[in-house]
């Protein structure tokens, strides 16, 4: 089975674009793979608590000599690394706001690139002292965005401007998970047949991702779904 982590970032609860698109995604994923567990959490709704100094002398403090408080201090974060490193595919939900992320996807962000859990490091170390410790574990990411503008890709007009999947995928990145594909609809600012074209367009490539990465696109026509997700 592949264990999906879904994560939403929009601040909206309703009307929020990102949110539909996983939504579509993880719904179509079920079509073909029923049996599938999802774990789900709304950064949004819920953001992580951003790193403090304390969070940070915690982190770096090695395991075997950390205080009762220090644990305490890292809970949060010690609960998102374990249901990344969980996970075989991972979500999205990511809208742009102000050219980057929300601030509750990069408090996660900082929660679970960790030392020690995510990513190894020793000065001693001869080259790089840095190096990911999730990258055998074959997961696959999946960035879901929406922008209120248009022209964020390349090599298209504002491409310069996006900051939303180029942070994502070096901070995923950097702890080994680089198989990472991104879908994002525009024009959301606008609320014309842009958007309403942005947003179809999205949900074909959805769909067609979903048939990729289950299989379903290599089976014949007319198999069952569980059949197809096997094939």
């Amino acid at each position: 089975m592949t264990t999906i982590l879904h994560l939403d970032a929009s601040a909206r609860q309703t009307g929020s674009h990102s949110r539909r698109l996983s939504a579509r995604f993880v719904r179509r994923w079920h079509e073909a793979r029923p049996e599938d567990p999802v774990v789900y959490r709304d950064v949004g709704r819920q953001p992580p608590a951003p790193v403090t100094a304390a969070w940070i002398e915690a982190a770096f403090t090695r395991p075997e000599q950390r205080t009762p408080a220090m644990e305490a201090v890292l809970g949060e974060s010690d609960r998102l690394v374990d249901e990344l490193i969980a996970a075989d595919l991972i979500v999205a939900g990511v809208p742009m706001y102000n050219f980057g992320v929300p601030a509750p996807f990069k408090a996660y962000i900082d929660n679970v690139v960790r030392v020690g859990r995510t990513f190894g490091f020793d000065r001693s170390r001869a080259g790089e002292p840095y190096w990911p410790l999730l990258a055998d574990m074959e997961k696959t990411l999946v960035i879901l965005s929406s922008r209120g503008d248009h022209g964020y890709d390349r090599p298209e007009r504002i491409a310069h401007m996006n900051h939303v999947e180029p942070s994502i995928r070096t901070a995923f990145g950097y702890i080994g998970i680089t198989d990472v594909h991104s879908i994002a609809a525009e024009y959301d600012e606008y609320r014309d047949a842009r958007l309403a074209r942005s947003l179809a367009d999205a949900e074909r490539r959805i769909d067609a991702l979903v048939d990729s990465l289950t299989g379903a696109q290599d089976a014949e026509p007319g198999a069952p779904a569980m059949l197809r997700a096997c094939a």
